[in-house]
């Protein structure tokens, strides 16, 4: 499979349309853009249920400069499409809904009731229904 520099970070992302299976770590990085095609931040991590192995959330690294002040916000994956022409992520979020989200708070991985919040806010069933 040959691969392809995004630009952004150290990742890398599959060229061939083979996307069945891709590391963590290619994800990280990744730019991600609204459909306007303004980029919104990049994903700095993924978060994987460890029970059922599902990919739940893409943590997105948004604002600041150089990541000094930026914010880290937990997207539900279900609100990420890859875009192959843009080489990175399109979702429909703004950036004001992005600033209005839900906090991250220290216990965010265990706390339901966040990321039922969450949710609810960017309009994506609970992964664990």
């Amino acid at each position: 499979m040959q691969m392809q520099n995004t630009g952004a970070a150290t990742s890398t992302m599959p060229t061939d349309g083979n996307h069945a299976m891709i590391s963590g770590h290619t994800i990280q990085g990744t730019r991600v853009f609204n459909p306007a095609g303004e980029e919104l931040g990049h994903i700095d991590d993924v978060m994987i249920d460890s029970t059922s192995g599902r990919v739940v959330y893409g943590v997105l690294q948004f604002g600041g400069f150089l990541g000094i002040g930026s914010a880290f916000h937990a997207i539900p994956f279900g609100k990420l499409r890859y875009d192959a022409a843009r080489e990175g992520y399109v979702s429909d979020l703004t950036k004001d809904q992005l600033e209005r989200a839900p906090k991250q708070e220290e216990s965010w991985l265990k706390d339901r009731d966040w990321q039922q919040r969450s949710h609810e806010y960017y309009g994506v069933a609970p992964y664990w229904i």
